[in-house]
């Protein structure tokens, strides 16, 4: 064959897979962060207790969890096309049965089981991977952080607009809004269709190695395990404030609306910490950053707890925990990147994904019971603290380098 008759081959469209790929996490983080609004009115319309509520979302950040690492699979092996589109069937289906639920199972079926399986199947995890083997690694963290920005706007933009439309027209007619929203998700990751098994994914090295020598190899990495318990404690704070700090503000005696917008704001300032940390995670050591982010998150939670609650004090909480919320993601997927390659980042990230919902299930969950015993969040906002500082020293020894595998290679 000559050379006039060989097809030229065509790199990927990076902003067309940016751009989609932005507003794929954008949707769909945007309806789980608004979770925290429909707490008042579906507890009161059901009579239902705030642990009930409370387990319904603890199950979706574990099945989310546990979804993750086979969400990877599936993208790694089919394609991140098809594993996106069934994430968005199962998104809407447990939106649009958590309207008539009426008994815990079926709450824990749809908010819990449906939605977290969705979120799994189509969240920003794998659109970040598609990132990862699309861009170089000169610019993956910022990449990163574009992604996890995405998210934040949709947190920003959803929490008011849910609050807004429950308002309005209540929470059964938000959550089909919401359904038909995220049922867009396929159309969008058309952009992102693929999978890393083609030739551009990697060295040679990285292809030929298949996937469970790739998580043998991952778990043997002491890096890798230490991520993954500090990740932990990141889930645990997101997932507790996201959903208890709405009902929060109301037992303090201030309006729902300031509930919203805190969750509002700590997307907004979110928008800038992503990008922040992206940008300075391909400069500066991503283990160090780390260990700041959550000593930061200790001492605005303890300054929160301490000073008398205001509007002011609610705005000021939420910007600050905006500017170290998923300020983590872009330096700890980066983490990934770095030790194994973007060849099965979405299986390995998965991986680390399942410990920060783990995380994210007891702090969801035992902020409801802990208030239904005693009448008080103190001691889970205490117990957020302790944990990041441990979460601090436990990224400190982490070792930003490829492993031995991949140590020979040269850069992409």
């Amino acid at each position: 064959m000559t050379a006039a008759s060989t097809p030229a081959r065509t790199g990927p469209n990076i902003p067309l897979i940016i751009v989609c790929g932005c507003l794929i996490a954008l949707i769909s983080f945007g309806p789980r962060a608004a979770m925290g609004l429909f707490f008042q009115p579906m507890t009161e319309a059901r009579d239902w207790s705030r642990e009930l509520f409370a387990l319904a979302i603890a199950i979706q950040n574990l099945v989310w969890g546990i979804g993750q690492p086979f969400a990877g699979m599936m993208a790694d092996r089919y394609g991140t096309w098809k594993t996106m589109s069934l994430g968005s069937v199962l998104y809407a289906a447990g939106l649009l049965l958590m309207v008539d639920a009426q008994s815990a199972v079926a709450l824990h079926i749809s908010a819990g089981v449906l939605i977290g399986l969705g979120i799994a199947f189509s969240s920003f995890s794998l659109v970040l991977a598609a990132f990862g083997r699309s861009v170089s690694a000169q610019q993956r963290s910022l990449a990163f952080g574009i992604g996890t920005a995405s998210g934040s706007l949709g947190q920003f933009l959803f929490a008011p607009l849910g609050g807004a439309l429950i308002a309005n027209i209540g929470w059964q007619q938000t959550l089909i809004i919401f359904a038909g929203i995220v049922a867009i998700v396929p159309l969008l990751a058309v952009a992102l269709r693929g999978k890393p098994s083609q030739p551009s994914a990697g060295t040679a090295q990285e292809n030929d190695q298949k996937l469970p020598d790739a998580i043998a190899e991952a778990f043997g990495t002491r890096g890798f395990i230490l991520l993954a318990i500090g990740f932990f404690v990141c889930g645990f704070h997101v997932a507790f404030i996201t959903i208890h700090l709405p009902p929060y503000i109301v037992d303090l005696g201030m309006d729902l609306s300031w509930g919203a917008w805190a969750i509002a704001l700590i997307g907004l300032f979110n928008i800038v910490g992503s990008l922040a940390s992206g940008y300075g995670g391909g400069r500066y050591s991503k283990p160090i950053l780390l260990s700041l982010i959550y000593l930061g998150r200790s001492a605005a939670i303890l300054a929160f707890i301490i000073l008398p609650i205001s509007p002011a004090t609610v705005l000021v909480f939420s910007a600050v925990m905006g500017l170290l919320w998923l300020s983590t993601i872009p330096l700890t997927s980066g983490l990934v990147a770095v030790m194994f390659g973007p060849r099965y980042m979405a299986t390995l990230f998965g991986f680390v994904f399942l410990s920060h919902q783990i995380g994210a299930f007891l702090g969801v969950w035992l902020g409801g019971r802990l208030f239904d015993q005693t009448g008080s969040y103190d001691a889970i906002w205490w117990c957020g603290i302790v944990l990041g500082i441990l979460a601090a020293i436990i990224h400190w020894p982490i070792e930003e380098k490829p492993v031995p595998r991949l140590a020979q290679q040269p850069a992409e």
